[in-house]
């Protein structure tokens, strides 16, 4: 049970990372002054989402 937990929490945190990756790419080609900020914005919500899926990985071993 423990391992389809921390397979549920994997698969949702890439796809998070991926849906960010693709929205600030996408915000990167239409206006590409922003480049600096979006990169930023994309490196911490890259790293929230890892938080979450490290998060779920170790209550998932707890649990």
């Amino acid at each position: 049970m423990t391992l389809l937990y921390y397979a549920a929490v994997v698969i949702a945190a890439a796809g998070s990372i991926a849906l960010i990756a693709v929205s600030s790419n996408q915000a990167m080609s239409r206006q590409p002054e922003i480049q600096g900020r979006v990169f930023i914005t994309f490196i911490l919500g890259a790293a929230f989402c890892e938080m979450l899926g490290l998060l779920g990985f170790v209550l998932g071993l707890v649990g």
